[in-house]
This record gives C-alpha cells, structure tokens and sequence, in this order.
C-alpha cells in the first residue's frame, strides 16, 4: 500500500497585469503543475456542466452563443454593469472554481504543485487550506504601462480595472514569499529557479 501523498501547495496571485503567466510558465519548465482558476473559471460552466445549466436557470437562455457555451462577452458586459447579476454569478462559479482548484491540487503527484489565483487576496477566507503564498509584484506605473499595451485600452480604463482589484498592499500582506517583477522578465529565471529549491525542500520536510 502507498503512503497517502499529502499535496504540498503554494497560491500564486498577483495584480493584473503584474506577469504571473511569466512566472507560472517558468514554474512549469522546472516540471511543476500550475492549476490555474481562469482555466477552473471555464471548466466550470463549459456545455453540459451544473455550473453552466445554474447559470441559464438563473440568468436565461440568451446568455448561450450559438454554439451553446456561454457567451463570456456577454455576460461580462452584463455583470460589469449590475452589482446584483455579479454577486449572482459568483455565488454559481466561485465555490466550483474552489472545488476544482482543491481536487486537483489534491490529487497532484509532483513534488509541489501551483494554484494560480489572481483573485486570492479577495478570497483568501476560502483558501487557508493552501500552505504558503507566492505574490508576483510589480509597481502600479508598471502595470498600467503594460495593462495599456495588452489589452489595448486607455489609461483610464487600465486604472480603473487595477482599482476593483485588492490593494497592493493587501496582497503583499498575505505573502510568503514575493517575486518582484517590475523589470526584464528574463529577470524572473533565477527568482524562480530559488523558490523553486525551496518549495521542493519544504514540501519534502511533511
């Protein structure tokens, strides 16, 4: 019989735009897992799933694209504009998010495993199960600047979307450990491959 595997399991978040995709890829170079939420957020409600049949029930059929996924475009618009369809939403998605993130992360078999979370300061009551968090950081001037050139939007907007986050202050408050990631990316190699030794001895010592 084996010996029950007990995951070891470090939170990513970050501000948007703060490059936790840059880290994450680098964390899944060194043959690390990385369950992220946005990939749980789709899973979640693809066709035929619970959280998509609570979401028509809840919000009506228009909500569907011809092709009978959601249309996330649409309801974005939708949510962004109504307080009461957002809490809504969120009450059908956030719990299945959370549920996939912990049986993935449960079953994970590697040394350590990731849990990208961009919104975890947020959640944070839902996820003291996770045992160190990793905050990717980078100064607000250098998210706008890169929100901007991503997306393509305007400075307002940018600080706008950067506001409805948590602070990063609040972020920063939660961290085990922190990547400071406000210049070259190339940077974040040597950052990752130290965290990386770290977490496999920690995850070693339980």
């Amino acid at each position: 019989m084996t010996a029950h595997h007990n995951p070891y399991v470090v939170a990513l978040t970050g501000g948007i735009a703060a490059g936790k995709s840059a880290v994450t890829r680098r964390f899944e170079a060194h043959g690390i897992a990385v369950y992220d939420a946005d990939v749980a957020a789709r899973e979640v409600v693809k066709p035929g799933s619970e959280g998509l049949q609570a979401i028509v029930d809840s919000f009506g059929p228009d909500v569907l694209d011809a092709g009978g996924q959601l249309d996330r475009a649409g309801m974005r618009r939708r949510v962004f504009a109504d307080e009461t369809a957002r809490r809504t939403l969120e009450a059908i998605t956030h719990p299945r998010v959370r549920t996939w993130l912990r049986e993935h992360a449960e079953s994970d078999r590697g040394p350590y495993c990731l849990l990208a979370i961009p919104l975890l300061a947020e959640n944070i009551d839902h996820y003291r199960w996770v045992q160190r968090i990793l905050v990717v950081d980078a100064p607000e001037t250098v998210q706008l600047e890169r929100l901007m050139k991503r997306d393509g939007i305007d400075a307002a907007l940018a600080q706008r979307m950067i506001e409805r986050q948590a602070s990063r202050s609040q972020r920063l408050a939660l961290a085990d450990d922190v990547i400071e990631n406000g210049g070259d990316e190339a940077a974040l190699d040597a950052a990752v491959a130290e965290l990386h030794a770290r977490y496999l001895a920690l995850a070693a010592a339980i």
